[in-house]
């Protein structure tokens, strides 16, 4: 991807009002869903990633990448910036935690489900880790996803990814293809009169030996229609890369009009 392009993009986020930082919208580990901000409403979320050492021992030795016991905690904002119903786009930031360049791009442009005639599936084009330090943090993924809600089954997406030599392994692999799926149970409405559902079982998988490639399944609580907690363990296809598989806790909070 040709940098002038990348630091546009970066330039862009950046200028937002709300000086936040973001993910994409994803499903737990990957971003292999077609779900994105709606326009003007904007997204916290904290996630961490760390494994539960078996001894003390253990969480002191980490001296070599398949030992590391916890990935940098990521506090992110994104943002639906275009108000139309039938093409939405989202913008963000991550902030990674650590490292000298922790700032990192990401947008999506989404069309939804059924939108222009009956059964068109969902779709979305989009890349993340967008990084400013060349060799070092730009990762650039780029990917495509479709998705489409089954009777009883739920959603089930499919997608496949690119990202720079940055997010590769011993392999030399900078490509694989996702696979996500969800279901939602406890259908409720909110005293403002919004439906929403209060749990979501979902699991997701990246192929590809590298610094994305991995997936796992997780559960989600909705408190109400705009904080969710979402959590479970996430396994790594490079162990020399991220080391061993982390338990993932994440907290999703919505707000409208910023």
């Amino acid at each position: 991807m040709k940098k002038p392009g990348i630091r546009s993009l970066v330039a862009f986020v950046i200028g937002l009002p709300v000086m936040l930082f973001a993910t994409p919208s994803t499903e737990f580990w990957t971003a292999g869903t077609t779900d994105i901000q709606g326009f003007g409403i904007g997204h916290i979320d904290i996630d961490d990633y760390f494994h539960p050492a078996n001894s003390s021992s253990e969480a002191q030795n980490v001296g070599s990448a398949s030992e590391v016991s916890a990935l940098p905690t990521d506090v992110g904002y994104t943002i639906g910036i275009l108000p139309f119903s039938k093409v939405n786009m989202e913008v963000g930031l991550d902030f990674m935690g650590s490292g000298n360049f922790p700032l990192l791009g990401n947008t999506k442009l989404a069309l939804p489900e059924d939108d222009f005639f009956k059964g068109e599936p969902a779709l979305a084009i989009g890349i993340f880790d967008v990084g400013v330090k060349t060799d070092a943090t730009d990762a650039d993924i780029r990917y495509l996803n479709i998705g489409k809600t089954l009777p009883i089954i739920g959603r089930l997406f499919v997608g496949g990814y690119e990202g720079n030599k940055t997010i590769v392994g011993n392999d030399g692999v900078n490509k694989g293809v996702t696979v996500a799926w969800d279901r939602s149970f406890i259908p409720v409405k909110s005293a403002g009169g919004v439906d929403y559902t209060r749990l979501t079982v979902c699991g997701d998988l990246a192929t590809g030996n590298n610094a994305y490639g991995g997936g796992g399944p997780g559960v989600s609580w909705n408190f109400n229609e705009n904080i969710c907690i979402l959590t479970g363990p996430v396994f790594y296809n490079d162990r020399a890369i991220n080391g061993k598989w982390k338990w993932s806790t994440q907290l999703d909070v919505n707000f409208k009009d910023w």
